[in-house]
C-alpha cells in the first residue's frame, strides 16, 4: 500500500509498479504544482551489486485532465537509458562517486522527457529534454559520501520552465502492512478485534525502504485548459485530475546476447495510480490486473465496489460491537455516494464550506487538485479535509497526508454525513488509524520526499 504489489501481475514486475502519487500546490513556489510519481515498491537499500533503477524498457507517464472528461489533456513521458561505464568489473562503482559524471560510477542512467498535448498516443508531442542525469543509488559513506549534493545536482530546470527529478528517494508512505493484512488488524485497537490480542504500538512496515520517484514541478498556467493562472476556488477551471502510469511494449523476444531482449509493438498500460489504496482495497482480486490496464474514463464499470466497499462490511464483523451504525449502513440498500464523490467525481460545491474539486459527472479515478486553494504552511493537518485542512487529501495529496487513517475513517462512515445528514458515524470511525507515521520528515523544497536510506546503514521497523 498505497499501491505496492497490489495486483497479481504487477507484483511480479516491480520496475513498472506505481506505488504512490502525490499532487499539491508547491508550498515554497505557490504558482506551481508539484507531482510526484513513485515506482518500485519496498526497495531494499542494500540490494547490490545491481541496485534498483528505472526500467529502460518501461514508458513512465504523468497525465493531467483539465476539462473533467477523464481523458488526458497534458502528458509528460519519461524514458530511461542505462550505460555501463566499465563492463569488466562486477562493481556498481570502483571508488567514491563524487559527481554525476564521476568515472568511478559504472552503472548510470539518463532520461528524456516528452510533453504531449491531447491524447498521449496521438496528440502533439514535443521533446523537452534528453540526456538528463539520474543520481546513483545511495550506497554508503564510502561510495556515495555526499549524497545530498549528488541528489541536488540531479534536479534539472528545463528550458520550457519545468523542474524535474528522477531518482531514488526514501519511502514516504507509512503503513503497518503486517498488521492490516493479518485479517484487518489495527494494532492500536487489536484488543477489540474478533481474534483479540493486547493493543500494542504500531510497526511501520515501509520504514527503512526506498522507492524511485519521478518528480515534476510545473506552472499552474501550463496545466489549465485555457492557460490561465487559477485564483478562484469555486471555478471549475481551477480543478485538474492527475494520474500516473507505466506501460510496456506488447512484444518481447529474448535472446542470449541481450538480457532485455528486443521489444516491439504498441505500448500497453500495465500499471496506473490516481487516488491511493483503490486497487489495493476497493477493487476485488479478480479484477485488479484488468483495472491496471483500464483508462480513468472507463471507471464507471467499477462503481459497484465504491458503493458497497468490502471493507465497510468487514469492519463491523472484525470489530464486534464497535461499528453498529456502519453495520446498519452496510446491510442497507444505500449506496456510498460519499465515496463515489470523493474518489470518482470530486466533491461538488455546497458540501464543504469554501471547497470543491468537482470535475463533472464522468466517474474516473484521478487525484483531483483545486489549484486555487493555497498551500497550508501554518497548521497543516495530516488528515486533510477530515482535519479541516482544505489543502490536503482528497484535494490532491501531500507527502505528509496520513492516507491510511483518512481512507479507513471514510470507509468506516465518517464522510457519509456529507450526503445524509441524518447518519451518525460510530465514535470509532473518527479514531481509526494504523498508528504509523513516517520517520523521515519531508524536505522544504522540490522534490520534497526525503533522501533515500543508504545501504550501508539502515533499519526496518
Amino acid at each position: 500500500m498505497s499501491s505496492h504489489r497490489e495486483a497479481p501481475a504487477i507484483s511480479q514486475d516491480p520496475v513498472a509498479d506505481n506505488t504512490d502519487l502525490y499532487a499539491f500546490v508547491s508550498p515554497d513556489s505557490p504558482d506551481t504544482v508539484t507531482i510526484l510519481a513513485n515506482y518500485i515498491p519496498l526497495e531494499e537499500p542494500a540490494g547490490g551489486p545491481n541496485f534498483n533503477q528505472f526500467g529502460d524498457d518501461v514508458l513512465y507517464e504523468i497525465l493531467i485532465d483539465n476539462d473533467g472528461d477523464g481523458i488526458e489533456d497534458v502528458t509528460y513521458q519519461f524514458r530511461f537509458a542505462s550505460q555501463i561505464n566499465n563492463p569488466n568489473t562486477f562493481l556498481y562503482n570502483t571508488g567514491p562517486i563524487r559527481s554525476l559524471t564521476d568515472p568511478n560510477w559504472n552503472m548510470r542512467q539518463t532520461y528524456s522527457i516528452t510533453k504531449v498535448r491531447g491524447r498521449r498516443r496521438t496528440g502533439h508531442s514535443t521533446e523537452l529534454a534528453s540526456g538528463l542525469a539520474s543520481p546513483p543509488a545511495r550506497i554508503g559513506p564510502r561510495s556515495t559520501p555526499d549524497y545530498a549534493s549528488l541528489a541536488a545536482a540531479a534536479v534539472h530546470t528545463l528550458p520550457s520552465g519545468e523542474v524535474v527529478f528522477a531518482g531514488q528517494r526514501e519511502e514516504a508512505f507509512n503503513v503497518d502492512l503486517g498488521s492490516i493484512f493479518d485479517l484487518g488488524t489495527l494494532r492500536p485497537f487489536q484488543n477489540l478485534h474478533l481474534i483479540s490480542t493486547p493493543a500494542t504500538g504500531s510497526v511501520d512496515a515501509s520504514k527503512g525502504f526506498n522507492v524511485h520517484t519521478i518528480g515534476l514541478q510545473v506552472a499552474k498556467s501550463d496545466l489549465t485548459r485555457d492557460g490561465s493562472a487559477p485564483s478562484n476556488p469555486a471555478n471549475a477551471r481551477s480543478v485538474i485530475g492527475v494520474w500516473a502510469t507505466a506501460s510496456r511494449q506488447k512484444a518481447l523476444v529474448r535472446d542470449d546476447g541481450n538480457s532485455l531482449g528486443h521489444h516491439a509493438g504498441p505500448w500497453t498500460q500495465v500499471s496506473r495510480l490516481g487516488n491511493p489504496l483503490i486497487n489495493e482495497v476497493i477493487i476485488p482480486l479478480g479484477k485488479k490486473d484488468y483495472w491496471n490496464s483500464v483508462y480513468p474514463v472507463d471507471d464507471s464499470q467499477f462503481v459497484q465496489y465504491y458503493n458497497k466497499p468490502e471493507l465497510g462490511g468487514l469492519l463491523p464483523v472484525l470489530y464486534p460491537g464497535v461499528f453498529p451504525n456502519l453495520a446498519s449502513l452496510s446491510a442497507s440498500t444505500a449506496s456510498r455516494a460519499d465515496l463515489v464523490a470523493i474518489l470518482l467525481t470530486g466533491i461538488p460545491s455546497g458540501l464543504i464550506p469554501g471547497f470543491q474539486n468537482f470535475t463533472g459527472t464522468t466517474q474516473a479515478d484521478m487525484l483531483r487538485l483545486n489549484m486555487a486553494i493555497p498551500p497550508n504552511t501554518d497548521s497543516p493537518s495530516e488528515f486533510g479535509l477530515l482535519g479541516s485542512d482544505l489543502a490536503g487529501f482528497p484535494n490532491g495529496r501531500r507527502v505528509t497526508d496520513n492516507i491510511v487513517a483518512v481512507e479507513l475513517r471514510a470507509i468506516a462512515g465518517a464522510t457519509y454525513p456529507l450526503i445524509d445528514s441524518s447518519f451518525a458515524p460510530d465514535g470509532a470511525a473518527s479514531l481509526l488509524t494504523d498508528g504509523t507515521s513516517n520517520d523521515v520528515p519531508p524536505l522544504p523544497s522540490f522534490p520534497y520526499i526525503g533522501l533515500p536510506h543508504e545501504g550501508y546503514e539502515h533499519s526496518h521497523d
